[in-house]
C-alpha cells in the first residue's frame, strides 16, 4: 500500500536471482516522500548505511534530496540501493526519524517506468533482459 512503480513479474528463477540477490548489485531507484525535512546529516547517514531490523546495517545508498517543503513539512528524496530487503526503504527512513508517506520505484537496473502510466504494464525488451543476464 502507498507504493507504486516498477515491478517485474516472471517465472524465470535465474532472472529473479540476478535482480534480487545483493551480490549482483542491481540498483533499484526510488522516489520517496517523507514527513519531515531531511537534512544533509540525514542523507549522509543513509549513504553510509543505517541499522534496521535490530542488528542489520544496510549497505551504502545513493541519496539525493529532490525537494523540501517547509510549509507542508515534507521532503522528496531519490534513493538508490542494491539490496532490496523487505520494506528496506521504509525502514531506512524510519532509522533517520522520517516516516515514508509515498514510495515509487522508478528503476530496476536499466529498466525504467519513465513513460509508463500507473496501472499499465509492458514487456521487457530483449536488450533489457540481456543487460540483466
Amino acid at each position: 500500500m502507498y507504493t507504486s512503480g516498477a515491478l517485474i513479474l516472471t517465472n524465470d528463477g535465474e532472472f529473479v536471482n540476478k535482480i534480487t540477490h545483493p551480490s549482483h548489485e542491481i540498483n533499484k531507484t526510488y522516489n520517496v516522500t517523507v514527513r519531515g525535512i531531511v537534512t544533509k546529516q540525514d542523507t549522509q547517514e543513509l549513504e553510509q548505511g543505517v541499522i534496521i531490523d535490530e542488528n542489520y546495517r544496510t549497505k551504502p545508498a545513493k541519496v539525493k534530496i529532490l525537494k523540501t517543503d517547509n510549509q507542508k513539512n515534507i521532503s522528496r528524496l531519490q534513493i538508490t540501493i542494491h539490496e532490496g530487503k523487505n520494506r528496506q526503504i521504509r525502514k531506512m527512513c524510519e532509522a533517520i526519524g522520517k516516516k515514508v508517506i509515498a514510495l515509487h520505484r522508478t528503476q530496476i537496473g536499466e529498466i525504467t517506468v519513465k513513460n509508463l502510466e500507473i496501472g499499465k504494464w509492458r514487456y521487457l525488451s530483449e536488450k533489457e533482459i540481456e543487460k540483466i543476464m
